[in-house]
C-alpha cells in the first residue's frame, strides 16, 4: 500500500513539473503599441444575468479599441425576465437562443454566429470584466503571428471569505495546468469566458458538431478538435492586459456543480495528454485522501504522513505560486486550510461527475 501510493506520487510529481516547467517555456506577451485592425464580434451567451451583464457591457464601453472594429452579441438563453440594452458608443444587440442540441452554451454561439460579421469572434460570460486593453493586445497578437485561435487568462475578484480563496486556488491550479499544457505543445484545456478563435475556422470545424451531446465543453472541445486539424494555428495569450476577471460561485453548492460541470466532460476529451493528466490529478489527491485515512487509523506513522503530505504540497505550491504570480500578483491566501481541504474536494467532484446529474443556470444535467 505504501508502495503503491508513493509511486502515484512519483508519476504526480513528475506531472506537475513538467507543467511548471511548461509554464515557463510559454513567453509572457506585452503588446506593441501597433494600429489596431482586427475586427472582433463579442458573444456573451446569458441566462437571467440582469445583474451582472450592466457590469460587463461597462467595462466594454472603456475598452480602448476602436468602436468601429468591434460589436457585440448578446444571446438570451431563455431568461425569465428580458434584460434591455442601454445606449452605448458601440453596437450592441440582443438575439434569442435557438436550442438545437444538449447544450445551452455551444447552441447560444452557434446561434450568434450566424449573426457575426466579423474576421473574429471572442466569447465572455455574462458575469465577467474584461480589461481596458483587452482586444488591443489579441488584436497586437493576431497582427504578429499567423494565428486563428487564442485562449486567454481568467481569475476571480476575491472579497474576503476562506470560500472566495480556496476557488482563487483552485482556479489557479486550473490555469497553471493550461499554460503548462500549452508550453509543452499539448494544449487541451482553455477557458470560454477569454476565448478567442475566427470565424472561418469555426466554420471549417462544423463548429461544435460531435460533442454537442454535451452540456459543457463549449471552449475544450473546440480547442482539441482545432489543435488536431491545425496544431500550429492555436496559441496560449499569457499577457496580464488580456486576463478576464470573473465572479466566484456564492456559494458551495454552486462550487460543487460547477466543478462537477467542468469534470464530467473529461472522459470525452481528444486530447490523450488531457485524459492522463485528469487521471494523474485525481489519483495523486485520492492518495492525499486515501493516506490521511491510512495516517488516521495508525496504519501509517506520523514520518510517513508527513514526507507524502509535504511532497505533494511542495510542487502544487510551486506551479500555483508561479500561476498566481502572473494571474494577480498578490499573495495566495488561506494556502495551508485550501491544500488540506482540496484534494477531498476534488477526489469528491471526480467521483460524483463519473454517476451523477448537476445544476446549471436552473437546469438539470445528467452525465
Amino acid at each position: 500500500m505504501i508502495f503503491g501510493l508513493f509511486a502515484i506520487l512519483a508519476i504526480y510529481i513528475i506531472s506537475i513539473s513538467l507543467l511548471i516547467y511548461g509554464f515557463f517555456k510559454v513567453q509572457q506577451y506585452k503588446k506593441r503599441d501597433l494600429k489596431p485592425k482586427t475586427s472582433f464580434t463579442i458573444i456573451v451567451p446569458f441566462r437571467n444575468e440582469e445583474e451582472n451583464l450592466p457590469n460587463l457591457l461597462n467595462s466594454i464601453s472603456n475598452l480602448n479599441y476602436p468602436t468601429d472594429l468591434f460589436e457585440v452579441i448578446l444571446v438570451d438563453d431563455a431568461s425569465i425576465e428580458k434584460f434591455q440594452v442601454s445606449s452605448f458608443r458601440f453596437q450592441v444587440s440582443i438575439i434569442d437562443n435557438i436550442r438545437i442540441s444538449s447544450s445551452p452554451k455551444k447552441d447560444a454561439i452557434t446561434t450568434a454566429m450566424q449573426h457575426v460579421k466579423t474576421d473574429w469572434v471572442i466569447t465572455t460570460d455574462a458575469d465577467c470584466i474584461v480589461p481596458e486593453n483587452w482586444l488591443l493586445t489579441f488584436d497586437n497578437y493576431i497582427q504578429e503571428k499567423k494565428v486563428s485561435m487564442l485562449a486567454g487568462a481568467v481569475s476571480y475578484k476575491c472579497e474576503s471569505s476562506f470560500l472566495d480563496h480556496f476557488q482563487q486556488l483552485d482556479l489557479t491550479s486550473l490555469q497553471g495546468a493550461t499554460i503548462g499544457s500549452f508550453g509543452l505543445n499539448n494544449g487541451f484545456m482553455c477557458n470560454g469566458a477569454n476565448f478567442a478563435y475566427t470565424k472561418t475556422l469555426f466554420e471549417s470545424l462544423n463548429g461544435f458538431e460531435g460533442n454537442d451531446e454535451i452540456a459543457s465543453g463549449d471552449d475544450v472541445f473546440l480547442l482539441q478538435k482545432t489543435i488536431e486539424k491545425f496544431p500550429n494555428e492555436v496559441h496560449y495569450l499569457k499577457a496580464e492586459e488580456a486576463i478576464v476577471i470573473t465572479k466566484p460561485t456564492e456559494n458551495w453548492k454552486s462550487l460543487f456543480y460547477q466543478r462537477v460541470r467542468w469534470a464530467a466532460k473529461t472522459s470525452s476529451y481528444k486530447s490523450t495528454f488531457g485524459k492522463f493528466l485528469g487521471l494523474i490529478v485525481f489519483f495523486g489527491n485520492l492518495s492525499f485522501v486515501i493516506g490521511f485515512f491510512l495516517f488516521l487509523f495508525g496504519v501509517w506513522s506520523y514520518p510517513i504522513f508527513l514526507l507524502f503530505a509535504f511532497s505533494k504540497f511542495f510542487i502544487d505550491f510551486v506551479l500555483l505560486l508561479i500561476t498566481n504570480q502572473f494571474l494577480t500578483k498578490t499573495r495566495i491566501k488561506s494556502l495551508l486550510l485550501s491544500s488540506l481541504l482540496y484534494p477531498f474536494f476534488s477526489s469528491a467532484v471526480a467521483l460524483y461527475s463519473l454517476v451523477g446529474s448537476y445544476e446549471w443556470k436552473g437546469r438539470q444535467f445528467k452525465k
